[in-house]
Formats: C-alpha cells, sequence, structure tokens
C-alpha cells in the first residue's frame, strides 16, 4: 500500500508518522505461523489484543506470551512475559515492532475477524 509517491526516505517516513489511524493499522500486520498459513490462505494478518505471538527478533527472542496491548500510534505491541530490567530491579513491559513476532494463535472472539477469515460458528 503505497502512502506517497516520493521515493525519498524522509517524505515516506512523514507520510506514515503522519497517517491517520485507519491507515495506520496496516502496519500493525505480522506474519502468520506455518500451521495457521496452510488453514487460513493467508500471509499475514493484523494483530490485535488476545493473539498469541513467538517475537522473532531482538533480546526477547524465542518467548511466546499473548499480546496484551496493541498502540496503534506508536505502532507497537505489549506482549505478556516481554520485559525489561530497570536500574532499579523493576520490570516493565517493553514495547515489540510488529514486523519481530509472528502469530501462533489467533484470537476468534470477534465474529467480523472470524466471518474475514472463513471461522463461521
Amino acid at each position: 500500500m503505497a502512502v506517497t509517491k516520493s521515493i525519498q526516505p524522509r517524505k515516506q517516513r512523514k507520510a506514515r508518522y503522519n497517517a491517520p489511524l485507519h491507515v495506520q493499522g496496516h502496519y500493525l500486520s505480522a506474519p502468520l505461523s506455518r500451521e495457521l498459513r496452510e488453514q487460513y490462505k493467508r500471509r499475514s494478518l493484523r494483530v490485535v489484543t488476545g493473539d498469541t505471538v513467538k517475537v522473532l527478533r531482538g533480546d526477547a527472542k524465542g518467548e511466546e506470551g499473548v499480546v496484551d496491548e496493541v498502540d496503534v500510534g506508536r505502532c507497537t505491541l505489549i506482549v505478556h512475559g516481554v520485559t525489561l530490567t530497570k536500574a532499579d530491579n523493576t520490570e516493565v513491559p517493553r514495547p515489540v515492532h510488529p514486523s519481530n513476532v509472528q502469530i501462533t494463535k489467533l484470537n476468534l472472539k470477534d465474529p467480523r475477524r472470524a466471518e474475514r477469515l472463513g471461522e463461521v460458528e
């Protein structure tokens, strides 16, 4: 999805940062695991609260947890169990970019999302 026609990186970044929230939601997609790919015939999907993801990059590589929060404005996820230790030894959640995770289990409590994926109950 092209936000701007320019190829200049500064204009690409500016368009991304200043995009409206409904467009920023498209930036929150993450790849699906192999099993989910075969099941739903899709390569990636937007991450929502309640999805189970596996971190593929960074210090928390290999950790798996449930998405507690999705920050659309900052384009980050808060994954349960992925934390940073501060200087005073308190644990704080570490934001993770959606491109660095893989969805392993979907939250299908939303009937519209389930219907869109072909899961009719």
